[in-house]
């Protein structure tokens, strides 16, 4: 993927995985043998946790498949990879201020999961302009609470 042609986002609106895409036989099973999901994917999980925060829900939402991932969850990761090398200029940037103001922003799916039936949940801090902490999770339960952060 070293020469990929270049995407700029890593999933469009509308892109859904389930384990409906997994494999359903032998032959599905041993055609993905070959394929490096979890190498690839563990290498995402790394690049999102210390310098993408674009990619942290998608990411997210391919690690659940780690296990039995189906050609269409592989297909998806290498969007990411595309991704990446069309942002591979891109960069977290903190810019000078005299006002060190932290803001939040969060986002729910509120129970999309295909599988589960449970939200899918993100949040980004940012200061300076830079994003300073983000996640993506899968919530623990089907009705996703609200929060608030006093700082």
């Amino acid at each position: 993927m070293e020469s990929c042609s270049s995407r700029i986002v890593p999933i469009q609106k509308g892109d859904k995985f389930s384990q409906m895409q997994c494999p359903g036989n032998d032959l599905e099973r041993k055609e993905m043998e070959s394929i490096p999901y979890a190498s690839v994917v563990g290498s995402l999980i790394y690049i999102q946790t210390c310098t993408r925060p674009d990619i942290s829900f998608v990411v997210r939402m391919l690690s659940r498949y780690q296990s039995n991932p189906g050609m269409d969850h592989w297909k998806a990761a290498k969007k990411i990879l595309r991704s990446l090398q069309g942002t591979k200029d891109h960069m977290l940037i903190y810019r000078r201020t005299n006002n060190l103001e932290v803001v939040g922003y969060s986002n729910s799916d509120y129970a999309r999961c295909i599988d589960s039936r449970k939200s899918t949940f993100g949040y980004i801090f940012m200061l300076a302009k830079g994003a300073i902490s983000w996640k993506s999770a899968k919530s623990l339960s089907s009705l996703l609470l609200p929060w608030r952060l006093n700082l």
